[in-house]
This record gives C-alpha cells, sequence and structure tokens, in this order.
C-alpha cells in the first residue's frame, strides 16, 4: 500500500507557499494583519511577564516554575509565540509579495505551522470552557490583579482564536490534525500526573484519583468527556472556516509584489486601492 507523506495530508507538497493563506486576509491587508497579529502577541507576552512579575513581588516565586504545568499557561504561550511567527510572515510577506521564510525553510516548517494553527483555534475554546464550566466558583475575584489575569488567559484567548478563524485566508483544518491534537492532550496528561508525583499537587484538581484510586471512575469521566469537546470544537472549526470562505467567495487581499496580482494568468485581475502594495484584491485561484 502506498504510503502517503504528511506533507500531503497537510495540503503542503508544493515546494514553494505560492497561496499564502496563513499571511493574508480576505479583510484586512497583509501590513495591517501582521500589524494586528503583532500586537496581540505583545500583550499576550507583556502579560505573561507582568503576571510573573506580580507573583516574584508578592513571595511566590514557585508559582511562577509551577505555571509550565498547567494546560492553560501552556496554551497561552502557544498563543503568543503563533502570532509573533505568524506577524513575521505576514510582515516578510507584505513586503516582497513571497512567504521569504516558508520558501526557505523545509516543508516540514509550513507542516508545524499548520498544526500549530490547528491548536490556537481550538485549544483556547477548550481552556475556556474548562475553565469556566469546571474550575471558576463564585464570587468574583476581589483582587483586580487576579481578575485581569482570568480574563486574559482564560477569555481573550478565545478571542484571539476567533480572529484568526474569521480574519486570515486560511483553509480548514486538514483531518490529519485530529489525532495530533488528540496525541498533545495525551502528553499533557502525563506532564499532569508526573508533576503529582515529582511536586506533590495536581494542576486541576478533577485529575485527582484519590489516595487509592476510588476517584478514578470520576477522572476517567472528566478525560472522555474533554476528548469528545476537543473533536466537537475541531469540527466547529473546521466548519467555520469552510463558512468563511463561503461567504468571501475566496477574496483575498494579497501584496503588491505577490506574482498573482501581475497579470500573469494566475489570477483574477487585482484592483488597486490608495497605491499601497497591500491594498491588492484578487479572488482565489481553486485548486
Amino acid at each position: 500500500m502506498r504510503r502517503i507523506p504528511l506533507t500531503t495530508l497537510f495540503g503542503v507538497d508544493a515546494p514553494h507557499d505560492d497561496k499564502h493563506h496563513f499571511e493574508t486576509s480576505w479583510l484586512l491587508p497583509p501590513t495591517l494583519l501582521a500589524c494586528l497579529r503583532g500586537l496581540i502577541s505583545l500583550y499576550i507576552f507583556t502579560s505573561i511577564f507582568t503576571i510573573w512579575g506580580w507573583y516574584g513581588s508578592h513571595d511566590e516565586r514557585y508559582v511562577i516554575g509551577q505555571s509550565f504545568s498547567f494546560f492553560t499557561w501552556l496554551t497561552y504561550w502557544g498563543l503568543g509565540f503563533y502570532m509573533l511567527f505568524a506577524a513575521i510572515h505576514t510582515a516578510c510577506y507584505a513586503r516582497t509579495g513571497r512567504s521569504v521564510l516558508f520558501d526557505r525553510w523545509p516543508r516540514a516548517c509550513r507542516v508545524l505551522h499548520s498544526l500549530l494553527y490547528a491548536t490556537i483555534t481550538t485549544y483556547p475554546f477548550l481552556v475556556t470552557i474548562v475553565f469556566w464550566v469546571i474550575i471558576y466558583s463564585s464570587p468574583w475575584y476581589k483582587v483586580t490583579f487576579t481578575g485581569w489575569q482570568n480574563i486574559s488567559q482564560h477569555g481573550l484567548n478565545s478571542l484571539y482564536a476567533l480572529l484568526e478563524i474569521f480574519l486570515p485566508a486560511t483553509a480548514p483544518h486538514p483531518l490529519i490534525a485530529i489525532p495530533f491534537l488528540i496525541l498533545i492532550l495525551l502528553f499533557y496528561l502525563c506532564v499532569a500526573y508526573i508533576t503529582y508525583h515529582t511536586e506533590g499537587y495536581y494542576p486541576y484538581t478533577f485529575l485527582d484519583v484519590g489516595n487509592h484510586g476510588q476517584k478514578s471512575g470520576r477522572v476517567t469521566g472528566y478525560c472522555f468527556g474533554i476528548l469528545a469537546a476537543i473533536l466537537v470544537i475541531f469540527f466547529i472549526v473546521y466548519g467555520l472556516i469552510h463558512l468563511r470562505r463561503w461567504l468571501t467567495h475566496g477574496k483575498i487581499k494579497r501584496a503588491r509584489r505577490d506574482p498573482l496580482c501581475r497579470g500573469d494568468g494566475l489570477g483574477f485581475g487585482g484592483l488597486t486601492r490608495g497605491g499601497g502594495e497591500e491594498m491588492v484584491e484578487t479572488k482565489e485561484v481553486p485548486v
């Protein structure tokens, strides 16, 4: 039986990134898209180091190390790094009309970028749902800083994911991403129990199986519930991206130096507005 490479399953067979799905938007020109992503990345990293500074100045330095055992923090870091690299890729495209880094790096890097995109558009919703439905209990936080922290990490994270679903010209997630999403969750489950056996605490109390495993049935139920939730979230996001592409009719605002906007027969003719190199609109070429 012929083996299908991952590059094919993730849709990155072409040696060069000519579609620029990750670097373009149907609404924003590349320069503005790069700026938006850069600002979101700046806010995420600023909030992370501000929170760490708060812990350090309130005799809670140990919490900084413990933060790497929490899925919330890991996904928040992932969002920040995705937005940072997406901003760099988009800025390079806006300047040159090419995928400067994707064209130079191995295609495996585009596979990883596609997988990272799948994680930052699914996991944040899982984090938000689990926190506000299972973990959070009223009343609201008396300390304003703590309230801001939880809104940033358990509320704004999903807003950033929604922006990445609706604004870019990205294609729907490849279905091969599903087993990878599940595998990452299994790896995190290992991290949670390694944390318990080395540090003596559970990152999330609903993972506590009890002293003699008396709560193992409930923990198993939570795990299967989270598995079902990530599958449902994945297919909802998959459908939303399809809906966005259908409603926008494949419209993409390309950089003026993009070959698809040079009348070389690859595009449908560009519409230039205002003379800026990023203000060119074309229809996406069916493949």
